[in-house]
């Protein structure tokens, strides 16, 4: 069987991810928010007052990339960074009011994803389950598997 790009897992899922982010910012461009920053504030709507490298863990994403969105979006005013009293070398991130504020004008955004997957919330949390296993799969590989 000749492998083409249509067979490919990879290209699939790289697929699918750029087409999920193009639908998503078309539902944040109201709100002023990137497809980053709005995973970001979901990070800490969940859990308030957290050291970056907590947020980048769950994010799966390293410090310097996500310092520099951090500190746009503390200039915008979404957020507070501060070092930590117990470890200079920490900064912890919290959320301001306006940052508090805008979980409501977001509220709607997942039932919009949704409805553009055409998925039903089943398929969805299955579709999730799935890809949360694929992920967790690929990252206890060592980094030289051939």
């Amino acid at each position: 069987m000749t492998a083409t790009l249509e067979t490919f897992l990879c290209f699939s899922l790289y697929s699918a991810s750029r087409a999920m982010t193009k639908t998503y910012q078309s539902v944040l461009e109201p709100l002023g928010l990137t497809y980053s920053q709005y995973i970001v504030l979901v990070s800490l709507w969940d859990k308030d007052d957290r050291r970056v490298g907590e947020i980048g863990a769950q994010l799966g994403l390293e410090t310097n990339t996500l310092t520099p969105m951090l500190k746009r979006m503390e200039a915008a005013g979404l957020i507070h960074r501060k070092r930590s009293p117990e470890d200079e070398r920490q900064v912890r991130v919290s959320l301001t009011e306006e940052g508090r504020a805008l979980r409501a004008r977001a509220a709607h955004i997942p039932g919009e994803i949704l409805k553009a997957t055409g998925l039903s919330e089943d398929d969805a949390r299955r579709l999730t389950h799935e890809m949360t296993v694929l992920r967790d799969r690929l990252l206890r590989q060592p980094s030289d598997v051939q």
